[in-house]
């Protein structure tokens, strides 16, 4: 869990609930697509397959998150699963005549993440059949993820991923942080940067691409084009040995 997720934080409210799960591998990549987002409350609804905690093929598309499926519950009933919760979200991808609200996974990830006196449950059902109506009617709303109509298909883990991703987003919130990718040098300071493009000007001026006596807009221009990367020291630096290499070429 992150440093900043307290015991009212969404991480330790959502449940997730799968329903008559036919297979143990689909409850091990259920748990890793969980842990991956930092959640772990799982409740299997009377499952299909035997000791789907222990299975190996369970174990195995775990794939790590073998506390998940240890902490895992198994119960009898809808019911018994959504006991201690308060708000509970059918996830399908067909839609009912007589269901309750549709939500994307967006809405329902807002609205549960906002509402710290919530404790909802995700209720994803059986690989082939899905949920019953009378599960679905019972539900706060129904979440239908958004896919392509032509192939709707999502399969039990997919599905769960993008919930928990939802979730994770909005849990975090304000908190959330981007990391980047790769190295990051030490930020160039408001006189190298002016001192860089003082030094472009004159190159752009000695190959005779800038016209001093009609300079039009090209340096305001370029000020803003650099303005917008966030120019580290060392790519400064690496602009002006190219400005210098330009002032070495004169125009003909």
């Amino acid at each position: 869990m992150n440093p900043t997720e307290t015991d009212t934080s969404l991480f330790r409210r959502l449940r997730f609930v799968l329903v008559e799960t036919s297979r143990a591998g689909n409850v091990g990549s259920v748990a890793r697509a969980m842990k991956t987002m930092g959640f772990s409350d799982l409740v299997l609804v009377t499952p299909r397959c035997e000791a789907p905690l222990r299975d190996a093929e369970a174990v195995a598309f775990a794939s790590g998150a073998i506390d998940v499926l240890e902490g895992a519950r198994i119960v009898g009933s809808v019911a018994e699963a959504l006991e201690g919760c308060n708000f509970a979200a059918a996830v399908s991808a067909r839609l009912r005549e007589f269901s309750p609200p549709v939500w994307s996974p967006r809405d329902f990830s807002s609205h549960v993440a906002d509402g710290a006196e919530l404790r909802p449950a995700l209720i994803l059902g059986n690989e082939r059949f899905g949920l019953p109506n009378e599960i679905v009617e019972g539900c706060n709303v129904l979440i239908n993820i958004p896919a392509n109509p032509n192939y709707s298909s999502l399969n039990l883990s997919q599905a769960a991923q993008v919930l928990a991703y939802e979730c994770r987003l909005a849990a975090q919130g304000e908190n959330r942080t981007q990391t980047g990718v790769g190295f990051h040098g030490e930020a160039a300071s408001l006189a190298q940067i002016e001192g860089m493009y003082a030094h472009l000007e004159e190159a752009l001026v000695a190959i005779g691409f800038l016209d001093p006596a009609n300079p039009k807009k090209l340096m305001p221009r370029l000020k803003r084009l650099f303005a917008r990367t966030g120019l580290e020291t060392e790519e400064v630096n690496i602009l002006r040995g190219i400005a210098r290499h330009m002032q070495g070429r004169r125009a003909p």
